[in-house]
């Protein structure tokens, strides 16, 4: 079974999406990543969301202004663009809306856009049912969860380098000198992948 459904609907968990009107159920996937969305939408219908499925920024800026959903996952790069310009469409077309944001990047600096754009919350890539579920319905005043399995210290330290390297515009020189780091060495550490843990 895929780790994107471990649950069952209902399983380990009370759905508070019962007695809610059908406008108030219903989630706008927008992921151009066709088999990751397929999946998490049929989850998600098997949780009580009513879904929508868009793979690109334009349909998904579409299907927020037209049918305006009470909550959406939203890829944060997409192929025509990036996923925060669909939360900026859904928070002045549903000011209300719960939206998460979904990051195959592990860059912490985007998520945080993403939030000040509006969004509640960021999972990375591929985040499960039960994760995306649990933030979508999380209450307002509800802290979060501790992480079950932290960032380890290898994993902090290229974050915050993807975030330096973000905020100077992607110019390596100018972070390589904020960072205090030699060109040629940062070139290397953004020419790898983030670590596992």
């Amino acid at each position: 079974m895929s780790t994107i459904d471990r649950l069952g609907p209902g399983e380990g968990r009370q759905n508070k999406l019962l007695g809610l009107p059908d406008s108030e159920r219903t989630l706008l996937i927008v992921d151009d990543d066709a088999p990751l969305c397929q999946r998490l939408a049929r989850a998600m219908e098997r949780r009580g969301f009513i879904v929508t499925t868009a793979d690109s920024v334009a349909s998904g800026v579409a299907a927020a202004s037209e049918n305006p959903p009470a909550f959406a996952v939203v890829d944060l790069r997409l192929g025509d663009g990036r996923g925060l310009d669909i939360v900026t469409a859904l928070r002045k077309a549903r000011p209300a809306a719960r939206i998460i944001m979904l990051t195959g990047y592990g860059n912490i600096a985007t998520a945080v856009a993403a939030v000040k754009a509006g969004a509640i919350d960021y999972l990375p890539k591929p985040a499960d049912a039960d994760a995306v579920e649990a933030a979508l319905l999380a209450g307002e005043d509800r802290p979060p969860e501790p992480p079950e399995d932290p960032m380890s210290a290898d994993r902090v330290r290229w974050e915050h380098i993807q975030r330096v390297f973000e905020l100077c515009d992607r110019n390596v020189s100018e972070t390589a000198r904020r960072l205090k780091m030699h060109r040629r060495t940062l070139q290397r550490i953004l020419s790898k992948h983030a670590p596992r843990s």
